[in-house]
C-alpha cells in the first residue's frame, strides 16, 4: 500500500490592520471622483456641451460627415470611441438625444433616418445602430466655425493617440438654446431651451450695450421656448429671477382642442417635463378612484402627424372646466426647474441668463481673435513668399542665369538668396516655381495678389486691434444666424393671472339667481328665496340700475367696461347678497386700480353667430359686432380691445332679436331707430357708422332700450334711415 504523504499545515499570517481617516479617505479617494463627475460629465460648459455632446460631434465632423452623405450609427459610434471609451449604449444613447428624429431639442444637431424614439415618451424605444442612420445637421457648421483656424484649444485624448478640442468653437450663444441636464455630486445642472432667434436679439443688444438692464432683456427673450410646444404660464417675478439668479421653475400646461362632433379633447402638446406614460397612468388612477367621472374613456393615439391623447367625455361637460381639474391633478401642468449651472473655466457657477450671455461673449471674443490671429499669420506667410516676385520681376533673366550657372543643386538656394537678398524660405519658393510660370501675366498676377494681400492684413489687424470691430463681425454673425435657421416659437406665453386655477374642494351649488349690475359698477347675485321676502333693489345715492337679469349659479357672465375690456366670470364666483345690498364693487374685481366701470352685463354660456353686441358712442356713431367674434376659449378671462377707443362709449347692448334704441343728445334732441338699421362689422375695433346727425360741438348722452323710456308719441321721433337729424324733445 501506497504509504499516505503527510500534509504540513500552514500557519495563516493576517495582515495588520491600518486605520484611515474618514477625511483622508474622502480627499485621495473620493474627491477625485466628485470633480471628475463634476468637470468631465455631467455640468456643459459654455460652448452649451457635455463631453460627451462634444466628442461624438467632433468625431463625426472628422468623419466628413457635415457635408457628406449618412452613415451607419453603429460606424460612428465605433469612431467615437476612440475618443469616448465609455461603451456603445452611452454612445448611442447620447446621439439619439441630439437627432432630428428625437425632437429633443428646438434645432436638432444631428439628422437622422430610422426610428429615434420620442422626447414625450419613455416607451418608444429607439432602433439599434445598425438600423439608423445618421449625419451632422447643418446647424453645427456654426458649431465647427473656425475649429480649424486654431480658434480653441486642442488636446490629447485618453490614449495620446488623437487630438480633440476643449470646446466648440460655436458662433451663437448654444449654452442657452440647446436644453441640459446633468446630475453630478453635490449639484446639478437644469438648463431650459430660448428661442434661437430671441437668443441672438438678445446678445447682440448685451453687445451693443453691456449695461443692459433685465427689464429690456425680458422683452427681448421673453421666456423659454421647448420643443414640445405646450404653453408657459407666463409669472414675470418668477421669470425676473430665472434670468437674474439662473434658479426658478416654469409652469406648463398642455394645449388642448375640443371636438364638438365628436364630443372629445384632443391634448396635442404636452409640457416638456412629463410624458404621456405619466399622464395615462394618472389618468388611470384617477378613473379608478372615481374623481374623473366627466371622463368616459381616454387613449393614446399618436401617429405619423405626432402626439395626440383623446379624452371622451361625457355629454353636457364643460370642456374647458374639465381640463383646469386635469391641471390641476394630473401631469398635464408641470413645472420645469431651471438650475443655469455652467462651467466656466472648469468651475461651476450658477449664473442668470444675462451673465451666462456675458461670458459666453467673452469666449465668443477670444474664439475670434484666435480665428483672426491664425489667418493673419496666413496670409502674412503667403504674402511673405509672394514678396519674392518683387525682387526677381526686375531681373528675371538673372534669376534663370544664377539656377543655370549652378553646378550643384544644394547651391541654388544660397545663390539666389545672395543675387536678390532674399531669404531661404523665399529662396526655396523662387526655386520651385515651374518654368512655364516665369511669363510676364503670371507675375502681374501675383503682384496683384500682392496688393489684395497686403489690405487683407491691414484689414484684420484693425480688427484685432478694436473690440468694438470685433463685436460688430460677432454682431454680423448673429444676424446671419438668426435670418438663417430662426424660427417662429413653439412654446406659447399665456399670463399666469387670467388663467383658472381648479379647487378640488370647490363644489358649485346650482341655483336659480337674479343678477343685478348699477350703473356705478355694483353687481348683486340675489337668490329668488331672498326675492320673496324684499324685491326692492337699493342703490347707492346717484347710482341707477343699469341692468337686471335672471339665470343660474353656474352661468358665465361677461362684462364690458368702458375701457374696451370685456370680463368672464363664473356667476359662482360672486357671493349671494340681499336686493337691500349695495352689492359687490366691481371695478376692484376687475384690475387692482378700480377704475374701469361696466357699460353691459350678459349671461354668455354660447358665443351665437345671429347675435350681436350693439355699441353707441358719443361722436353720434354706432356699431353691431357678431357675438362670435368675442367668443373666449379656456380658461381666459380677459379680451382686450372689445370695441373701438376713437370716441367714448355712452352704451352697450346684446341684440338677440332687434330691439328699438333711442339716442339723446346734449341739446335734448333724440331719435328712435330700429337696431337692424346699424351695420354689422366683423372687425372688433371698427368705428362704425354714423346713426344720428350731429351739430358742432354736440354729442351723445344717452343711450336707451328700454321700452318705458321710449316716449310713445308723435313727435317723429322714429327714423328709417340714417343718419337721422334728432328731434327736440320739447
Amino acid at each position: 500500500m501506497a504509504k499516505k504523504k503527510k500534509v504540513e499545515k500552514k500557519e495563516i499570517v493576517y495582515a495588520p490592520i491600518s486605520y484611515q481617516p474618514i477625511t483622508e479617505t474622502i480627499e485621495k479617494n473620493y474627491m477625485p471622483y466628485v470633480m471628475s463627475v463634476i468637470v468631465s460629465r455631467a455640468i456643459p460648459e459654455i460652448d452649451g456641451l457635455k463631453p460627451s455632446h462634444r466628442k461624438l460631434l467632433y468625431t463625426m465632423y472628422k468623419m466628413g460627415l457635415l457635408t457628406g452623405p449618412r452613415t451607419k450609427s453603429a460606424n460612428i459610434v465605433g469612431q467615437t470611441m476612440k475618443l469616448h471609451p465609455h461603451g456603445d449604449a452611452s454612445i448611442y444613447e447620447t446621439m439619439v438625444r441630439l437627432t432630428r428624429g428625437n425632437a429633443t431639442l428646438l434645432h436638432p444637431l444631428v439628422d437622422s433616418k430610422g426610428s429615434f424614439g420620442k422626447q414625450y415618451s419613455s416607451d418608444m424605444k429607439y432602433a439599434a445602430p445598425r438600423y439608423t442612420e445618421c449625419k451632422l445637421d447643418t446647424i453645427c457648421q456654426e458649431l465647427f466655425s473656425g475649429i480649424d483656424h486654431d480658434a480653441v484649444d486642442m488636446v490629447d485624448n485618453y490614449d495620446a493617440t488623437l487630438k480633440e478640442p476643449v470646446l466648440l468653437p460655436t458662433t451663437f450663444p448654444n449654452i442657452l438654446v440647446m436644453p441640459n441636464m446633468g446630475i453630478a455630486v453635490g449639484m446639478a445642472s437644469n438648463i431650459c431651451s430660448f428661442n434661437l432667434a430671441e437668443i441672438c436679439d438678445g446678445t447682440i443688444a448685451l453687445l451693443r450695450n453691456p449695461k443692459l438692464p433685465v427689464e429690456k432683456m425680458m422683452e427681448i427673450v421673453k421666456a423659454p421656448d421647448f420643443s414640445g410646444g405646450a404653453s408657459i404660464l407666463y409669472d414675470r417675478e418668477e421669470m425676473y429671477r430665472i434670468y437674474t439668479t439662473g434658479q426658478g421653475s416654469v409652469r406648463m400646461r398642455a394645449r388642448y382642442t375640443y371636438d364638438k362632433a365628436a364630443n372629445c379633447i384632443d391634448i396635442l402638446q404636452i409640457p416638456y417635463s412629463t410624458t404621456i406614460e405619466l399622464i395615462l397612468a394618472k389618468l388611470a388612477a384617477l378613473y379608478k378612484e372615481g374623481k374623473i367621472k366627466e371622463i368616459t374613456d381616454f387613449r393614446d393615439e399618436i401617429d405619423l402627424n405626432g402626439f395626440k391623447l383623446t379624452l371622451d367625455i361625457r355629454k353636457g361637460v364643460d370642456p374647458d372646466k374639465l381640463m383646469t381639474k386635469l391641471f390641476k391633478l394630473t401631469p398635464l401642468e408641470d413645472s420645469f426647474k431651471c438650475n443655469f449651472n455652467v462651467l466656466i473655466d472648469s468651475t461651476p457657477r450658477t449664473l442668470g441668463l444675462i451673465d451666462i450671455l456675458k461670458e459666453w461673449i467673452r469666449f465668443r471674443l477670444t474664439c475670434l481673435c484666435r480665428e483672426l490671429a491664425y489667418d493673419l499669420k496666413k496670409k502674412e506667410d503667403k504674402l511673405h513668399l509672394l514678396m519674392a516676385f518683387g525682387s526677381i520681376l526686375l531681373d528675371i533673366d538673372k534669376a534663370i542665369r544664377i539656377i543655370r550657372h549652378t553646378e550643384k543643386e544644394e547651391n541654388v538656394v544660397p545663390n539666389l538668396m545672395k543675387g536678390f537678398d532674399i531669404d531661404e524660405i523665399q529662396a526655396n519658393y523662387i526655386a520651385d516655381i515651374k518654368l512655364r510660370n516665369l511669363n510676364h501675366e503670371y507675375l502681374l498676377n501675383r503682384m496683384s495678389e500682392i496688393k489684395d494681400l497686403q489690405q487683407q492684413i491691414e484689414d484684420i489687424k484693425s480688427i484685432l486691434a478694436d473690440e468694438l470691430k470685433q463685436k460688430a463681425l460677432i454682431i454680423k454673425q448673429l444676424t446671419e444666424i438668426k435670418k438663417k435657421y430662426g424660427k417662429p416659437r413653439m412654446t406659447q406665453i399665456i399670463d399666469s393671472e387670467g388663467v383658472q386655477v381648479y379647487n378640488e374642494d370647490e363644489h358649485v351649488e346650482n341655483y336659480n339667481a337674479r343678477f343685478v349690475l348699477t350703473r356705478e359698477g355694483y353687481f348683486k347675485k340675489i337668490t329668488f328665496q331672498s326675492l320673496r321676502g324684499n324685491d326692492e333693489q337699493k342703490c347707492k345715492d346717484g347710482d341707477e340700475i343699469l341692468s337686471i337679469m335672471d339665470g343660474e349659479n353656474v352661468d358665465n357672465l361677461i362684462f364690458l367696461t368702458e375701457k374696451a375690456q370685456m370680463y368672464r366670470f363664473k356667476a359662482d364666483d360672486f357671493d349671494t347678497c340681499k336686493a337691500s345690498a349695495l352689492g359687490e364693487y366691481l371695478p376692484v374685481k376687475f384690475d387692482k386700480a378700480g377704475d374701469e366701470k361696466p357699460v353691459l352685463m350678459n349671461i354668455q354660456n354660447s358665443y351665437p353667430e345671429k347675435e350681436n353686441f350693439i355699441f353707441i358712442f358719443e361722436n353720434g356713431k354706432g356699431v353691431r359686432i357678431p357675438a362670435s367674434a368675442y367668443e373666449i376659449t379656456g380658461n381666459r378671462r380677459k379680451l382686450t380691445s372689445v370695441f373701438s377707443k376713437s370716441s367714448p362709449i355712452v352704451a352697450a347692448f346684446y341684440e338677440k332679436t332687434p330691439m328699438d334704441i333711442m339716442l339723446t343728445s346734449t341739446d335734448n334732441r333724440a331719435i328712435v331707430i330700429k337696431s337692424s338699421l346699424i351695420p354689422i362689422k366683423s372687425t372688433r375695433t371698427s368705428g362704425g357708422v354714423q346713426l344720428m346727425s350731429l351739430k358742432a360741438g354736440q354729442k351723445l348722452v344717452s343711450a336707451t332700450n328700454d321700452p318705458e323710456k321710449i316716449p310713445d308719441s308723435g313727435k317723429g321721433l322714429k327714423k328709417i334711415k340714417i343718419p337721422a337729424a334728432g328731434v327736440n324733445l320739447g
